[in-house]
């Protein structure tokens, strides 16, 4: 186990507006220089929710980032999720509450000193080398999702009226996914932490000419938040700048290197995603704070190398035009456990729901009975007349009465389905309708016959004569 001691020297100068539109602001951002740490919260959430979820989710990040590694800088971020989860479970008028995150620690990894930049939400980290502006982390929102899976371009993202919706997030779930890359700190590499409200309002193009422009990180800092209001401040933005300014002699071996091979790749090694959505500021410290562990000494921070870095796959991705030959391993971690006993809980009573529903209409359908015609023929059937979703009538009798011997004024009744409560008043039913059937035949055949019984029928006639009225009568 060897001790080590850090040698690169940082400075930096954090800025945050609540813009023109928002009542409050709820970005967050901290810069912890004792400890190598800065991040960047932006909060949602209702009123309040969000201004306390970022502000949560900072404080717990500092507090909790004591290993300076990579998985010790991921832990950091997931106890703030832990935190604003539990906040947020324990009091109803914060549910719901979320944050995203990005932070970057100098960080022990491999027998040597890196910059792990984590990130969960939309917050993003850049880094400005040889006047080349990079994206460093990968936005989790629908319409970046979209983008890379080339559905929907850069430009079209940008004005897409779904583009504030996120996938991930702080202290919405108790687990989150948290994306980590590292980077080699070079002398004069500048590192740009901010809050959606700054690059929703100024081109990328403009934020990397006063990065260029302004070498005090405190004035680009702020005048890249005043563009951001001038521009339309439809947002809380936040900026946080940290400066490379000492690297222990990478840069120089790195030239040497690249020299000799004449190639070099500059890669970053992923890790996790963490959330948090830029707030205020938690913190303050000197802009010029050459980092050696706990205190700007040069004893420096001891960092031990059996914990340094995880187990990883190789990997990486092309960076700023082969310049020094940077290179990392690539971090992933596990998907978040999603199937927690809430989940089971729910799908429980979401089955419960659908299984009743399920019974019901089956009794439903089932628990009638009607009257009506099966071809020509008048039947009984059980169910409802012309069935309910996937339950069909079935015939349960068939009577002995044709559509011809039904009288006209039932036909339609009939035809429609004549419901009954039960199947002895579905039969009651055939049976009146048997009687009035019989009825009307007899009827029919006593009309055919006609009178033979030789009775003598008379009828009144009367008799006018003159001055007198007489009535008689007459036989027919």
């Amino acid at each position: 186990m060897t001790n080590m001691a850090y040698d690169t020297a940082l400075r930096w100068a954090g800025a945050t507006d609540v813009g023109q539109v928002r009542s409050n602001n709820q970005d967050r951002y901290i810069g912890r220089p004792q400890a190598g740490l800065w991040a960047v919260a932006d909060g949602m959430g209702g009123h309040q929710g969000g201004e306390i979820a970022s502000q949560l989710a900072c404080e717990a990040l500092a507090e909790r980032f004591g290993e300076h590694t990579i998985i010790g800088l991921v832990d950091a971020i997931e106890a703030a999720n832990a935190a604003v989860h539990q906040a947020g479970s324990e009091d109803p008028e914060l549910a719901g509450m979320g944050t995203t995150v990005v932070a970057i620690a100098l960080v022990r990894d491999n027998d040597d000193e890196v910059l792990a930049v984590a990130n969960v939400g939309d917050s993003r980290a850049y880094r400005l080398a040889d006047g080349v502006l990079e994206q460093l982390t990968e936005d989790h929102s629908l319409v970046a999702d979209m983008v890379r899976e080339g559905s929907l371009s850069a430009e079209e993202a940008a004005t897409h009226p779904q583009r504030n919706i996120l996938t991930r997030v702080l202290g919405v779930y108790d687990e989150v996914p948290v994306d980590v890359i590292t980077v080699s700190p070079h002398h004069g590499d500048r590192y740009l932490l901010c809050s959606d409200g700054l690059f929703n309002e100024v081109p990328e193009e403009a934020i990397a000419s006063v990065l260029r422009r302004l070498v005090d990180p405190a004035e680009a800092a702020d005048e890249l938040v005043q563009r951001a209001v001038q521009s339309g401040g439809r947002d809380n933005v936040t900026v946080l700048l940290v400066d490379v300014v000492e690297d222990g002699g990478r840069s120089e071996r790195a030239s040497a290197a690249l020299g000799d091979t004449a190639s070099g790749l500059d890669s970053h090694e992923r890790t996790r995603d963490l959330g948090g959505e830029p707030t205020g500021s938690l913190g303050t410290g000197e802009h010029l704070a050459p980092y050696s562990g706990g205190a700007y000494a040069d004893a420096g921070l001891e960092v031990d190398d059996d914990e340094a870095a995880p187990a990883h796959r190789m990997g990486g991705r092309s960076g700023r035009r082969g310049r020094r030959g940077d290179a990392g391993p690539r971090h992933r971690t596990k998907p978040p456990r999603r199937f927690t006993w809430r989940v089971a809980l729910f799908i429980l009573l979401v089955l419960g729901v659908l299984g009743g529903a399920f019974a019901t209409i089956q009794w439903y359908g089932r628990a009638a009975y009607f009257v009506g015609f099966s071809g020509d023929e008048v039947a009984i059937f059980r169910g409802r007349p012309g069935g309910l979703l996937w339950i069909d009538p079935e015939r349960v009798d068939v009577v002995g009465l044709r559509r011809g011997d039904v009288p006209q004024d039932t036909l339609d009744i009939l035809d429609a389905g004549k419901e009954q409560p039960s199947l002895d008043e579905a039969r009651a039913y055939v049976q009146e309708l048997e009687d009035r059937v019989a009825e009307l035949q007899g009827d029919d055949e006593a009309e055919a016959d006609g009178s033979t019984d030789g009775s003598t029928t008379t009828l009144p006639t009367t008799t006018t004569t003159r001055g007198t009225t007489t009535s008689s009568t007459a036989a027919l």
